[in-house]
């Protein structure tokens, strides 16, 4: 198995994320997003829109998946990683995580009462590489 710091560093060179949500029926959503701005620990933080769909969805059930994957030419790799997300509107953080370019997406700046973070807090995942798949849970990466 892959150690927390080979999977931190196997994360940290994906340029997309695919983030899962529940609908409220209950049906899986997926989509694709930047990398996270900043991880800390077992947590991920991502930008979007507070009126997005996928933020309405985390605030009323914040079960989530992300998953990171590296399709090389003889080799795929995929990461997946489970648990929950909460959407943040603390300025404190909205600050850490604004980056140079985000007013075209929030043309009121990092005060845009439409911008704010998710953070994910992964629980548990699952490893995928050279046709084989191994679980483990977070808490036991060391």
């Amino acid at each position: 198995m892959r150690t927390k710091e080979q999977i931190l560093e196997f994360i940290r060179k994906q340029k997309t994320a695919f983030i899962a949500s529940v609908d409220e029926d209950g049906f899986p959503n997926m989509k694709a997003m930047f990398a996270p701005r900043k991880i800390e620990g077992n947590c991920f933080y991502f930008t979007t829109n507070t009126s997005s769909m996928r933020a309405q969805q985390f605030l009323k059930n914040p079960r989530a998946s992300i998953y990171f994957y590296n399709r090389g030419r003889f080799r795929y790799e995929g990461i997946m990683l489970t648990g929950n997300m909460e959407v943040l509107q603390d300025e404190e953080i909205k600050k850490e995580i604004w980056r140079t370019g985000d007013n075209m997406f929030y043309k009121q700046g990092v005060t845009d009462p439409d911008y704010c973070v998710l953070k994910f807090t992964a629980v548990k995942g699952r490893h995928y590489c050279d046709l084989r798949s191994e679980s483990f849970s977070v808490a036991d990466l060391s």
